[in-house]
């Protein structure tokens, strides 16, 4: 699967996890010239504290525009060191 914005792919793997009809790349799929860390976090019950990327393609940021959870709870182990996109980075494959 690839995750893409602006016409640049961000992310790249046939390793996917999907929860919730999102698919969560290895976070070292992630190209990490293209994000920055957010100062955004929000809450789920069940998987934790999410924390955010801001996407960079071409001098335009996609604020917010990825998630991972640091430490996810029990119930979502499976995405710990996993990055989904969302705000217009179309994720296809």
């Amino acid at each position: 699967m690839k995750a893409i914005w602006k016409g640049e792919t961000i992310a790249e793997s046939d390793d996917i996890v999907t929860v919730e009809g999102n698919a969560y790349f290895p976070a070292k799929s992630v190209r990490a010239d293209l994000i920055r860390p957010s100062d955004h976090t929000s809450v789920c019950p069940w998987k934790g504290t999410a924390h955010y990327y801001s996407v960079t393609v071409g001098g335009e940021t996609n604020a917010n525009a990825a998630w991972y959870y640091p430490e996810p709870k029990d119930a979502a182990a499976q995405i710990r060191d996993r990055v989904a996109f969302w705000k217009g980075v179309t994720v296809s494959g």
